[in-house]
């Protein structure tokens, strides 16, 4: 078997600092990690087990939650060993972690796409709302967000799979994500470069553009009601979705799409710990304050009436 590849275990240097420094991110990290696991699992065991929380809006933020919790862990747990003990992922380790950090991300982004169509689709289709949000469309538009989520990491991931690590092995970053893993490669990364800002462009420019069409016709409707007190809800049901989508495109965008001439290890660990990691946290925080429904059954839970 022909292996090119001679570095056989990568050392992730981000977030390296003296051991007080380290003690003090472990146990914020261990924080955030265990909040936001209980946070999207009291939201996913609060639509699943719900009567009233089955309409087609609450079935993708199940689902978001989902794709919260497995998110954060493919990069969490591996942070928290860091910081505790060892600094060392081995080679496979290292293109396991930045296949699911692309599948999970874009699958992510994809079905905050669909969320959007759904308030679209809700506020501005109301008549039709029903017949359009079918069970079986929505499947698909979940399904739909997997698919493309696997296949975009499968064409960025195996290219990677032929580059040649001779060099050093030093990711100065906390996880393996394909910016920082081409970086290190002694070989050409010209063709991973380029399908990567094909197939990355071509995701966020639909996604924003669903997003952005969605929008744009829901502040339409909403401006032509009469009601003070019904463009205030309509507008209730879509800040949470429109604020985990300002929090999730603005820091994900800078990460992956900045020119190299911005590049800094320190502004590309923010905006990784934002988006891959503070935004899955905040998720579930920002639907039970935003959305009625959720904090009614939150506070059911907790015994309040």
């Amino acid at each position: 078997m022909d292996n090119q590849t001679t570095v056989t275990y990568f050392v992730l240097l981000g977030l390296s600092y003296n051991p007080p420094v380290q003690i003090f991110l472990f146990m914020m990290f261990l924080f955030m990690y265990a909040a936001t696991l209980l946070g999207n699992m009291v939201i996913i065991a609060i639509i699943v087990t719900s009567d009233q929380l089955q309409s087609p809006m609450y079935f993708f933020l199940s689902h978001l939650s989902f794709l919260n919790i497995c998110f954060s862990s493919v990069t969490l747990p591996k942070l928290l060993e860091n910081l505790y003990t060892t600094q060392k992922i081995s080679y496979s380790g290292c293109i396991a972690q930045m296949f699911c950090i692309l599948m999970t991300g874009s699958s992510e982004s994809l079905i905050l796409v669909a969320m959007a169509y759904d308030r679209y689709a809700a506020i501005c289709k109301p008549l039709h709302y029903v017949q359009i949000m079918d069970k079986v469309f929505c499947r698909w538009l979940v399904g739909g967000a997997w698919n493309i989520g696997f296949t975009y990491a499968l064409i960025n991931t195996l290219p990677v799979l032929k580059l040649l690590f001779c060099g050093s092995n030093i990711i100065r970053h906390f996880s393996c994500e394909h910016p920082s893993l081409l970086a290190l490669s002694c070989t050409d990364t010209f063709p991973n470069v380029i399908t990567f800002l094909i197939s990355g462009t071509a995701i966020a420019v639909s996604s924003v553009v669903v997003i952005l069409f969605s929008y744009i016709h829901i502040v339409s409707t909403v401006l032509k009601m009469q009601s003070a007190e019904a463009k205030k809800k309509t507008f209730s049901t879509c800040s949470a979705h429109l604020i985990v989508v300002l929090l999730y495109y603005g820091t994900g965008c800078f990460r992956y799409m900045r020119p190299n001439s911005v590049s800094s290890a320190i502004l590309d660990e923010i905006f990784s710990i934002q988006y891959s990691i503070s935004t899955p946290m905040l998720n579930p925080i920002i639907y039970s304050l935003k959305t009625r429904e959720i904090k009614v059954h939150i506070k059911k839970l907790m015994g309040f009436k």
